[in-house]
């Protein structure tokens, strides 16, 4: 991977939304930047860096609902190489069809600060709302910078629950839970 992104060149970033027969193509970058990721701290669902097999288990199983349609897989490219990614959780009971969900925002840590996580929901959000969709949800650990870019981006916040997820240091941490009317 090129960590030598800047505002200048993020323009050379492109955001692929990928098809359930384009995901052989990804998985192993994305396998990386996930276990990248947790290892640097990120509260994804795992309290220690995964295993290989562990991080390609997740991401296999993500897949079965590309193929449903059910979410949508955004990956972000620079230079070529994978280095971020984020997904549109579309499944959602009858009463909810109006709103989707944001899930696992990550961008590989040698290329965060660049600009790659705001285009990322920048192209999320128009996915949503040309799917119909007028409400976007997401939670993220209270403090972490993810929570200060969904803020800068109009998500308000719904409320904070106390020790809702144990951190990758063992430390239970609160949850923001947040939402954007689009």
């Amino acid at each position: 991977m090129d960590p030598t992104i800047t505002p200048q060149r993020l323009s050379a970033c492109t955001v692929e939304d990928v098809r359930a027969d384009q995901f052989d193509r990804v998985v192993g970058p994305l396998t990386d930047i996930l276990m990248a990721c947790v290892e640097q701290g990120a509260s994804v669902g795992f309290v220690d860096t995964p295993a290989a097999e562990d991080a390609f288990s997740f991401w296999y199983g993500v897949s079965g609902s590309l193929v449903s349609g059910g979410r949508r897989l955004l990956v972000a490219r620079f230079a070529g190489a994978v280095v971020g990614t984020v997904q549109i959780v579309l499944a959602t009971p009858a009463n909810g069809h109006h709103r989707a969900e944001i899930s696992k925002l990550l961008v590989h840590p040698d290329a965060r600060r660049k600009g790659v996580a705001r285009l990322l929901m920048q192209q999320a959000e128009a996915i949503a709302r040309a799917d119909g969709r007028s409400l976007l949800i997401l939670d993220t650990r209270t403090g972490d910078a993810a929570e200060s870019l969904y803020s800068s981006m109009g998500f308000a916040l719904a409320g904070v629950i106390p020790d809702y997820a144990r951190s990758t240091a063992g430390k239970l941490t609160d949850t923001s839970f947040m939402y954007k009317q689009i």
